[in-house]
């Protein structure tokens, strides 16, 4: 395949962001000034804010940050943690570091796009699909069915992006113990962990639990904080986390060090921004189900079990696309077609809705949806 190739997601966004008026795309929950952060994580921390001098912060991020990412594990220390310019240059480096033309990766579809073409770049890739039928379950034979002799790393994200599925603890567990077994890595992308609408669901992080298990995360999903375009990844291997190390010297160096500070501090306060976060998002996924159950006709829903993306089908006759397109030039309201979605792996239904209902705007987004719905 030729890399980089176009960012199907991205692309769309890009060409029709100019008729939007109402987004009911966004992937994460509403975000917060600088003012509430401190409201939130305390008043007396905006003197030393203010004060902070603008230098490069060390490489892996600075002290302060990787003891507060470190603490949202439950084994991981400091030492082990390597903070990025957000999400995607975590996987481009990682990917980079994992991965040789000789090697062979397995990718469960769908995905965010770069989860499967930064492997496709650098060898031979294939791909297990969620079941669409069975609300995108996972079948663990299938990723065992999938595995060669020199399959390098298994990729997965749950909660998954963009149905809000999950996986068993006892399904996990059988990957974990399938690779071990094996030798290969799991790279796990964990960004929406923390919005799980039952916390019983929650799964520990690959880091915690696997030694070859790396762990993604990113202060956007769940903290609502994407402006602060830091990410992270945590992983036992030292040997291999200096190898990231060396890969992040030829990309960003270091992140801003007022963003660190202030994830620092919002990881530190995490209690109060995800109680935030998870009360607007359980009451919203409440209004978007009753909203979609007033068009039987048109959608339906396997309601996510975290996250703040919903993916119904779409059962209309034109089309999912073109009724998504149809919908953000004569209405304003953007929702994204599960054509942005496609896979080279494997076929991606085309008849699903990416919805995102994290944003304060939903029930104005979801008010002009309903009116133009009604004049059809």
């Amino acid at each position: 395949m030729s890399f980089p190739e176009d960012f199907r997601l991205i692309s769309y966004l890009s060409r029709l962001e100019h008729a939007v008026r109402f987004p009911l795309s966004s992937s994460y929950p509403e975000s917060m000034s600088i003012d509430t952060l401190f409201e939130l994580a305390g008043k007396e921390h905006r003197a030393a804010f203010m004060q902070t001098q603008l230098d490069y912060p060390p490489l892996r991020g600075t002290p302060e940050l990787l003891e507060a990412i470190a603490a949202t594990y439950r084994h991981i220390t400091p030492q082990q943690v390597i903070s990025f310019a957000g999400a995607d240059e975590a996987i481009y480096a990682s990917f980079q570091m994992l991965l040789n033309a000789d090697d062979h990766a397995v990718v469960i579809t769908p995905n965010y796009q770069s989860l499967e073409s930064v492997p496709m770049s650098r060898c031979e890739v294939t791909g297990v699909a969620l079941d669409e039928n069975n609300h995108w379950a996972l079948d663990t034979g299938l990723v065992r069915a999938a595995l060669r002799a020199n399959t390098k790393v298994l990729v997965i994200n749950f909660p998954h992006n963009p149905t809000g599925a999950l996986i068993s603890r006892a399904q996990l567990d059988e990957l974990v113990a399938m690779c071990r077994e094996r030798g290969i890595w799991i790279f796990s992308d964990e960004v929406y962990r923390l919005t799980e609408f039952d916390p019983a669901d929650r799964l520990p992080q690959l880091a915690d639990i696997y030694e070859r298990g790396i762990s993604l995360n990113v202060t956007s999903k769940a903290y609502g904080l994407p402006g602060l375009r830091i990410g992270w990844v945590a992983c036992q291997d030292k040997a291999w986390m200096l190898e990231l190390e060396r890969m992040k010297q030829y990309l960003s160096i270091c992140n801003s060090m007022p963003g660190e500070f202030l994830t620092a501090l919002a990881l530190n306060a995490r209690a109060p921004i995800l109680e935030r976060v998870m009360e607007r998002s359980r009451r919203q996924l409440a209004t978007l189900t009753t909203f979609l159950a007033k068009y039987p006709h048109l959608f339906t829903l396997s309601v996510p079990k975290a996250g703040v993306l919903a993916f119904p089908r779409y059962t209309g006759a034109e089309g999912a696309q073109a009724f998504a397109t149809r919908l953000v030039e004569e209405a304003g309201v953007m929702l994204i077609p599960s054509v942005a979605y496609g896979s080279a792996l494997n076929a991606v239904s085309e008849d699903f809705l990416r919805i995102g209902f994290g944003r304060e705007n939903l029930d104005d987004a979801l008010g002009e949806m309903g009116k133009w719905l009604d004049k059809q």
